[in-house]
Parts: C-alpha cells; structure tokens; sequence
C-alpha cells in the first residue's frame, strides 16, 4: 500500500546534494509515485556526469534539465538560471507533480522554486533557515523558504528562523540534519579499502579538501589555502572539486595544478557519498568551506579547519577550527585540529530524518500552495 496518493518529485543538481536526498528518495520511492529530475553537475562531464551513479543506484531519471554553461563568471550563472527556469516550465507541465522536495540553497534550485511557485506547485523545503554570509546561498535558501509550504529543519535555532521569516509553526519542523542518516546507516570502507580504491599512499596519513567560492567574499582565497598545505610533502592531500558557482573552474584548475607539484595530492571531480563518507572518518582533519565540514564531519569524530566566511553565521560544533584566509592563520589551525581530542559534540540531531519527513507528510491533510504570513507577537 502507498503512502502517498501523490506525485512526488525531487530534483537534483549536485553530488553532495543528491548524497543528502538519498535515504529520503530510496523511501519515498516505495511508497508513492515518485518523479526524479537531474540537472546541474549531475549532466557535465567536467564534474563527473554523475547522473550515471543515480541510475546506478537504482532510481529513473524522469528528466534531464541541461542548464550549466562552459564558463564560471557571474554573467553565465545568471544565464544558466535563466536556461533552468524555461526548462522546468516545459518540465513541471510534462511531470504535472503534486509536491516538490527541494533541498538546500543552490541557484539552479532558485530557478526550479521559481517556476514551481508560478505553476502553483506546493515546495517541502529541506535545511532553511540557515546563515552562510559568505555566499549567495544565504539569500537562495530564504528566497527558497518564502516559496515553499512546508519545512524541514536540522536545529531548533534554524526552524525558529523560519518562522521568524513569516512561516505559520504548524508548517515547520525541526527534523535534523539529514545527511547524520547516512552516516548512521551506511557501512564505510575501511581505510585499507578506501586507500586502495583512491590510489594513496598506505604508509602516509590523509588531509581531505574540499573548497568553494566565496561568492559573497574573497576569489582568491584558494590560493592561500594550498601554499599552507605545500609543506605537508608527506600527507595524502585528497581534493574533490569545486562546485559550478562563480569561480570555481578557476579554483578547480589551481588544484589541478598543485597536484602536479606534491608527490600525494589527487584531484577527484567526485567520490561518491560512500567514499567521501569514508574519507572523512579516515583523514586527520578536513580542509575546506563546505557545510560538510560543519554538519557530517564531526559525526565521524574528524575535526575541521573552516576556511574564510562561505559558511559565517552557520551553527556549528566545538570540532570546527574557523579561520581567515591568511595562509599563516590556516596552518595554525590545521595543526590545531590535529591534536584535538573531543569531545565531538552533535548539534544535528541522530539521524532517521527521512521517516520523520514522511510521516509528516503523511499527515498533511490537503496538499496546497495557499498560505498566510505569519506576525511574530
């Protein structure tokens, strides 16, 4: 028996996002008619055409939105919505979905909110109300809670915020984090087994280093983060790529050019949330500005070093190093990280976030777009 009498379809532009989205996708599957949507990274070969991994996975790609531009300036992001928005307008009128599930602060997810709003079609929104002042993002996902019906967030502080922004309580719910599940649930490779699939070094310790643009900050801010990692000659340095945003081909190509100068430095344009999970709780410390850092991380008992503000305002716990982007301050705080010992305090909740997302769900008695605003007293 279904659950749901209704279409329920997610969208998916990026590997870290569609690692997210994974148990919640696997459920909803089950139980109701579900509709996938692939866009984004997922289709360019330069991050991986990682939509192959989800059909690997076992799920039916619905549609291929194609939307990003070969280039990484402001002037082809905004393009590239715009080629998102008449897509998912040809899209949501073939799909016809009852609900849309949208995680996340990403601009190719601005554009899907946007045409689903003008074609009246309810958003459940995972992870508002969160701050990140050093990137676009911040305002993405509040332009994305203003368009939604329904919210999912990972702390109590976050859904207070929702509601600050006008969002009757009755439609917010602090669920956790949802990425904790996969942690809680996945059985991750040993080191041995990870080292041998990543080709490193089995007598060296591992770094793991993920950075994106500041989009609201510094562009260069790579670039001090690699000449603090140049004296680690004897570490496994592992990179994943840089996300589609305004400048990240160029930090992707500093990378790729670091690599060529350190005898353990790979560049991966994507591990795959089992290996990226992986590397995590075998690396000495983690390296970066991705939210991952500040929410997955610490639940495998890794401290972070945060670099620079992508993630300023963001809740996080006592395992996360913040620092500038002054090459000096970072190699402090890498060497900080490394000898701390906890404790790894967990602000995210402990997982099963995709069951309580649908049994909410399963109480919404009408699924509707209508909704009034909501006066703080």
């Amino acid at each position: 028996m279904r659950l749901f009498k209704v279409k329920i379809c997610f969208i998916t532009a990026t590997r870290a996002e569609y690692g997210l989205l994974y148990p919640l996708m696997k459920k909803v599957q089950k139980d109701s008619e579900f509709q996938l949507i692939c866009t984004g990274m997922h289709l360019s070969p330069e991050f991986g055409t990682t939509y192959q991994q989800i059909e690997q996975d076992g799920f039916v790609i619905d549609e291929k939105v194609e939307m990003l531009l070969s280039t990484d300036t402001a002037t082809g992001v905004v393009k590239s919505i715009g080629l998102a928005t008449i897509s998912f307008a040809d899209v949501f009128a073939r799909l016809q979905p009852d609900l849309l599930i949208i995680l996340g602060d990403r601009f190719e997810m601005l554009a899907a909110a946007q045409s689903a709003l003008i074609m009246q079609i309810p958003i459940a929104h995972i992870h508002g109300g969160e701050c990140t002042f050093g990137a676009y993002d911040d305002a993405i996902r509040h332009s994305i809670t203003k368009m939604a019906s329904w919210h999912f967030t990972s702390t109590e502080t976050h859904r207070k915020r929702v509601i600050q922004l006008g969002e009757s309580p009755e439609r917010v719910f602090n669920v956790g984090a949802i990425g904790i599940e996969n942690i809680m649930n996945l059985k991750l490779l040993t080191k041995n087994e990870l080292f041998e699939q990543l080709n490193l070094d089995k007598k060296l310790p591992l770094f793991l280093i993920t950075y994106h643009p500041e989009t609201n900050g510094e562009a260069g801010g790579i670039f001090s983060v690699l000449k603090s990692l140049k004296k680690y000659q004897k570490m496994n340095l592992l990179f994943t790529k840089s996300n589609a945003d305004n400048g990240g081909r160029m930090i992707n190509e500093a990378i790729y050019e670091f690599t060529l100068t350190h005898p353990h430095a790979k560049l991966y344009d994507s591990l795959g949330q089992l290996r990226y999970l992986s590397a995590v709780k075998h690396a000495e410390v983690v390296i970066g500005n991705s939210s991952s850092g500040l929410i997955e991380v610490p639940y495998l008992e890794t401290p972070t070093v945060n670099c620079g503000t992508r993630q300023g305002g963001r809740e996080q716990p006592t395992s996360v190093f913040n620092t500038s982007l002054d090459t000096e301050e970072i190699s402090t705080a890498i060497e900080q990280a490394r000898a701390f010992k906890g404790p790894y305090n967990h602000i995210f909740g402990e997982g099963e976030v995709s069951e309580k997302i649908i049994s909410i769900l399963k109480e919404i008695p009408s699924i509707s777009i209508k909704k009034e605003f909501y006066d703080l007293e």
